[in-house]
């Protein structure tokens, strides 16, 4: 799924040029590029669908090379991740219809990538003996209020050798006093967004929880036309793949991922993400020299040098056109400030 908009990593995500199809961890890869890679060593080149935006079809091929045409779907419009996926379904549906699917985010962080195809690969096993829905759950670090958690409960009957476990709650982005208590039950996990099912799993749990959505994308295929699409979209409502589906059915368990996870969401996810000098600086990419510094998160863009002495506890941010220097604890104005800034720009 590569259609978001990545708005809080402002002015270096923006609206035509999105956080998927940036480089933010300094890598020479963008995020696009490092998960193509990622699920490239788990199925088939030729297997890997992106579904994104009409706008930006020509970064996705740009970014990924030699993809055949119906790897790409375009969506004419934002309707949340349940169409999105049903619509990449009704792809696959005419390509195997038993398909194993693994359903992921473009522009999350993983590390430890022998860890994640280990697990994704015990995902895939899970799902290709049973009629499941498997999730996968990170271990939390930190009270984080902007994910989602997953409570777990232990289940004797589900093989201990993949981690697996049956979903009891999922509970969206708690208050900090909530996602403590969380963290110290031990039961619960962050929600990654990595959905493994096969097809008929997958459509059957459309159909029943999510009729409409099914209804206008299964009827789509490689030939459809625009404008069938377009009437599909037009069609169904906005509602993500995770409400939708995943918190309503009964066949969801989770699996324990060995791996790291980052949905790197804001400049604080992406803060603590990185690593950090002797002084807490977190220097995401770019040329910089800091000079009794602490505690910053800093991101330059290629050919720029940035130089600072006495700043504490910053955002900085430096593009090709722009610089952000905003305080860590006022992370929330940077969509104030982009906000202001394309509306005095369209004056």
């Amino acid at each position: 799924m590569a259609g978001g908009t990545g708005s809080r990593f402002w002015p270096m995500s923006r609206p035509n040029h999105p956080k998927q199809f940036i480089d933010i961890f300094g890598q020479g890869k963008t995020m696009l590029q490092s998960t193509f890679e990622r699920y490239s060593k788990l199925c088939p080149r030729e297997n890997i669908i992106i579904v994104t935006s009409e706008a930006f079809e020509d970064k996705v091929r740009m970014q990924i090379p030699s993809l055949l045409d119906h790897q790409v779907l375009c969506e004419p419009t934002r309707r949340n991740t349940a169409p999105c996926v049903a619509y990449a379904a009704a792809i696959i549906n005419e390509i195997n219809p038993n398909a194993n699917i693994i359903v992921s985010p473009s522009d999350h962080a993983i590390f430890g990538d022998s860890q994640f195809e280990h697990d994704l690969g015990e995902a895939i096993s899970v799902t290709d003996k049973h009629d499941w829905i498997v999730t996968l759950g990170a271990t939390p670090s930190n009270p984080n209020t902007k994910y989602g958690y997953i409570q777990f409960a232990e289940d004797p009957s589900l093989s201990e050798d993949c981690n697996l476990h049956k979903v009891v709650t999922f509970t969206e982005k708690p208050p900090l006093e909530m996602a403590m208590q969380f963290i110290q039950s031990g039961e619960f996990l962050w929600n990654a967004g990595i959905f493994v099912w096969r097809l008929p799993v997958l459509m059957e749990a459309y159909r029943k929880f999510l009729p409409n959505v099914a209804d206008n994308f299964f009827s789509l295929g490689i030939a459809s036309p625009k404008e069938d699409i377009e009437r599909a979209y037009t069609a169904v409502e906005k509602i993500s793949v995770d409400f939708g589906i995943i918190e309503k059915a009964e066949n969801v368990h989770v699996m324990k991922s060995t791996f790291g996870w980052s949905d790197v969401e804001t400049w604080d996810s992406l803060y603590q993400t990185c690593n950090k000098d002797d002084y807490g600086n977190a220097i995401a990419a770019g040329e910089v020299m800091l000079y009794d510094c602490n505690d910053c998160m800093i991101h330059v863009a290629d050919g720029r040098t940035l130089i600072v002495k006495d700043l504490d506890d910053y955002i900085v941010n430096v593009t090709e056109k722009k610089v952000l220097i905003c305080p860590r604890n006022q992370e929330q104005m940077i969509a104030k400030f982009a906000s202001d800034f394309y509306l005095k720009n369209e004056k």
